[in-house]
């Protein structure tokens, strides 16, 4: 499905009208408040046509404003599986209870039973929906990016992000307060984090597993959903889960693509000036310099290379007048 492709609002019902096989869209708690449900069905064919993923808004889809289709759709209609979309409204890490009921329904009235792999799947808040949410689907795996066990400063207080919204949301009071608890209740979960984030590597520390398949995509940042799939590595992450119910060494040769991505350039780079490496920064630096050119990216997306190649310079300068 391209970008341009206009998304149709799907035929608006009542939860306990919601069927697999047709198009669906349940408001919870009102239009533009709570969570939503956007549903869109597999045409049936392929090897992921009786598979269904669910997908979970993260803070920055919910900037895109209304109507917007699931999280990432266009990105996993490719892969041929029922797409259904858990929609926020607010950010608040899904802490009304709008979408776990909604859930809950779904599975008590056999709306799952017919699909033979689900995937749920988010990033940092999508990351922890998808994880807290996943026993209330039987047969849930989970592929978590960058996320959050909680926003609590007593269970987490290494976390200080995102204050304001963190502010505006409830983190005293159960249910669904530390995403680690789901952990146990959960067949498989693949998590994707970079461990040279603070925040991230205490996060995913607290929910190591033998059922966790820990992913470290070093210098992908926190918006490590951002470097797989500029890499071209996001589709097969999630066939990958659906098929296996683990991320194979697919992914990987996927994966290699990230040395293209600028975000993980960026990364890498300013990584290298913090750790004296200059003659590397500056062989990096000019290569990027180079693939940009020759990619035909604009100047102003070229400018952190820039920077690093004068800052490995100048160090470079005075050590060598030293």
């Amino acid at each position: 499905m391209s970008e341009d492709t206009p998304l149709i609002l799907p035929p608006q019902v009542q939860l306990d009208s919601a069927a697999p096989n047709a198009r669906f869209l349940v408001l919870g708690d009102g239009a533009l408040a709570g969570a939503n449900l956007w549903y869109e069905p597999s045409a049936g064919l392929g090897p992921h046509g009786r598979d269904v993923i669910i997908s979970f808004d993260n803070l920055a889809t919910i900037d895109e404003g209304w109507p917007r289709g699931p999280w990432a759709y266009r990105r996993l209609a490719p892969i041929g599986a029922a797409v259904l979309g858990v929609q926020s409204h607010g950010k608040d890490w899904f802490r009304s209870t709008s979408a776990p009921d909604m859930l809950r329904a779904l599975t008590a009235q056999g709306f799952f039973d017919s699909f033979a792999n689900i995937v749920m799947i988010g990033a940092s808040m999508g990351g922890f929906a998808a994880l807290n949410f996943a026993p209330l689907v039987p047969r849930a795996r989970v592929i978590a990016l960058s996320a959050q066990t909680s926003m609590s400063k007593h269970i987490a207080p290494f976390e200080a992000r995102f204050p304001f919204a963190v502010r505006k949301s409830n983190w005293d009071a159960q249910p669904f307060l530390d995403a680690a608890a789901a952990i146990p209740y959960i067949p498989a979960v693949a998590l994707l984090f970079d461990p040279f984030t603070p925040e991230d590597r205490a996060h995913a520390a607290r929910m190591a597993a033998p059922n966790v398949q820990a992913i470290r995509l070093n210098h992908a940042t926190h918006e490590a959903i951002r470097v797989v799939m500029k890499a071209g590595a996001f589709q097969g992450l999630v066939q990958d889960m659906l098929a296996h119910g683990r991320v194979s060494h697919a992914f990987w040769a996927q994966y290699r693509a990230r040395k293209s991505v600028p975000k993980w350039q960026k990364s890498m780079l300013f990584a290298a000036l913090e750790k004296g490496h200059f003659r590397g920064v500056l062989r990096a630096a000019n290569q990027v310099l180079a693939m940009g050119a020759a990619a035909g990216l604009a100047e102003e997306e070229l400018v952190f290379a820039r920077r690093a190649r004068r800052e490995a310079l100048r160090h470079l300068d005075a050590k060598a007048a030293e």
